[in-house]
């Protein structure tokens, strides 16, 4: 008998998004030390995660550009903590139309901050996912977690 296994969306999303992540994964004994691994080209290039933030209206935009993985999601998981530590609720944004690339780190990041976002009675949605982000999230189901819009914030 194996460990308990996981029950709901959450729990089977996780189970994808780990799933994908192992598929991703670089030759044995070639771990990259930042950046992502890029197949065929032998080496791992340092990749910037880039945020602003700025109020538009009621909402506050979080505008991500670069890939989020293991190394750079630190980065999104505090500017998106600073932008929930309100008094109020908070209606979140984030514009992902720049965000090439994001693994199991940086959705679970998002849905921490999803669920951070509700308790306080606020909201948070994704905005302008690409292709291979949209593709994690229908695969994870988690585009039914999320509210995904296609226009940018």
């Amino acid at each position: 008998m194996g460990p308990p296994q996981r029950t709901g969306t959450a729990g089977a999303a996780a189970k994808q998004i780990a799933v994908a992540d192992r598929a991703r994964a670089p030759i044995p004994g070639h771990m990259p030390l930042s950046g992502r691994w890029h197949p065929g080209q032998g080496k791992v290039r340092h990749v910037e995660l880039k945020v602003s933030t700025w109020s538009q209206g009621e909402r506050t935009v979080l505008s991500v550009a670069g890939e989020i993985d293991l190394y750079t999601a630190p980065r999104l998981h505090g500017e998106l903590v600073a932008a929930l530590a309100r008094d109020y609720p908070v209606r979140l944004v984030v514009d992902m139309s720049g965000v090439e690339f994001c693994d199991s780190t940086g959705m679970n990041v998002l849905l921490a901050a999803h669920r951070r976002a509700h308790e306080h009675g606020g909201d948070l949605e994704l905005a302008a996912p690409r292709a291979p982000v949209r593709k994690i999230l229908q695969v994870t189901g988690l585009e039914s977690v999320f509210t995904v819009t296609d226009d940018p914030a």
